[in-house]
């Protein structure tokens, strides 16, 4: 019976791996879940799963989900202290890192301090911090294991043991990372520029949460998968291809230098690559339906253009910058997103607000969590500064 924790429990990956929980109540056990301030779907969980403990932002969401569930025995924790805790308790086996932005990073960190198998959805970890994280892999014997369906993808096309430990040597010639291209795909650039909200979240494919769906939007989600994939198999950007691939049915690929390529493909459903994760390696039932080719019949690709997603241009100038540039990319993407679903700029100002961040924030190293984390918050005021003059 292994142990499970579930950083961000009641987004769209929480979500789907309580599903798979619920399928194997003889392999896995809910030992935690942790949420921003959805009192009334932690109040649910907590009383269909009845966790040892739930972990809210602050202590008020705290105190108010303590308050609703007084009749369990799920103690409740708050704040960053609370998420490190039930991420490196000694009870727990696996953690699945699925919260959402620059907040993840630290209690995923504590996971793979404490050696446990980490569930990464969570790609801003990398992104930020990807030396130190992967040093941190290395040093604490923990086992990392993608759970974004394109990373879980190449995870499964590349030989064993390919996680930090680079492709040289395993004869490959590129890694392909596919993307349905968002909702504006066959929009002209010039109508894109002032789509809404509600237009952007509304994705052909995924069903995500408003950020990531932003992200997909924009492409940015491709751009800093990209910048992962180059941290968790070792290899530069130059290595990493990049597809428009309406279907969303080929995840990635993975070409190898004797012209084999070796695809990984199913139903867009993220229960797949969480169950792979979970149980690898094995395989186990996720409740996704198997893939009826006949009924695709077909699959497209495109090459991705930098003029219509100009984010994944700038997502490449931050790995190549190195340093504290992915942080500064990451920190900037994040503020103008979260400007954007205010309504206070315009799409076509995201990709302008985070290339101005980066132009007027000098590259700066990535030695250690406090520099990261002042770099982070640097670009961050500068992005509120810049999206504000344009709101």
């Amino acid at each position: 019976m292994k142990q499970i924790t579930i950083l961000g429990a009641t987004g769209s990956i929480g979500q789907s791996t309580l599903d798979i929980l619920a399928m194997h109540p003889e392999r896995y056990r809910l030992f935690a879940v942790t949420a921003n301030d959805s009192l009334e779907k932690m109040e649910a969980l907590c009383r269909r799963f009845v966790p040892v403990y739930a972990v809210m932002s602050d202590a008020d969401s705290a105190q108010r989900l303590q308050q609703a569930i007084a009749d369990l025995p799920t103690e409740v924790l708050a704040g960053e202290a609370g998420l490190c805790e039930v991420a490196a308790n000694e009870e727990v086996d696996i953690v699945v890192a699925a919260i959402v932005g620059a907040v993840g990073l630290m209690p995923t960190l504590a996971a793979v301090r404490a050696g446990k198998r980490v569930l990464l959805a969570n790609k801003e970890s990398l992104v930020m911090a990807g030396a130190l994280f992967m040093e941190e892999v290395s040093r604490h014997g923990a086992e990392l294991l993608p759970v974004d369906s394109e990373h879980n993808a190449i995870f499964q096309c590349l030989p064993p043991n390919c996680i930090g430990h680079g492709i040289a040597g395993m004869g490959v010639h590129k890694v392909i990372l596919t993307g349905s291209g968002g909702p504006f795909r066959d929009m002209s650039v010039e109508a894109i520029a002032d789509v809404t909200p509600a237009e952007a979240c509304a994705h052909p494919n995924w069903d995500m949460g408003p950020k990531i769906s932003v992200d997909s939007a924009t492409m940015m989600n491709k751009g800093l998968e990209m910048i992962e994939a180059c941290w968790l198999f070792a290899v530069d950007h130059a290595d990493v291809d990049i597809l428009l691939h309406r279907q969303s049915i080929i995840h990635s690929m993975v070409s190898y230098d004797d012209g084999s390529v070796i695809a990984q493909l199913g139903n867009p459903d993220m229960r797949t690559p969480i169950a792979n994760a979970l149980a690898w390696p094995e395989r186990i039932h996720s409740g996704v339906e198997p893939l009826d080719l006949l009924q695709v019949s077909q699959l497209d690709f495109m090459v991705a253009d930098d003029k219509r997603y100009p984010c994944l241009a700038l997502a490449r100038q931050a790995w190549h910058r190195g340093g504290d540039s992915m942080a500064v990319l990451n920190a900037a993407n994040e503020i103008a997103v979260e400007y954007f679903l205010d309504g206070r700029i315009r799409f076509s100002e995201i990709p302008s607000v985070i290339n101005d961040v980066m132009e007027r924030t000098a590259t700066g190293p990535a030695s250690d969590l406090e520099t990261i984390f002042d770099a982070d918050a640097g670009a961050r005021r500068l992005a509120r500064e810049l999206a504000q003059q344009r709101a």
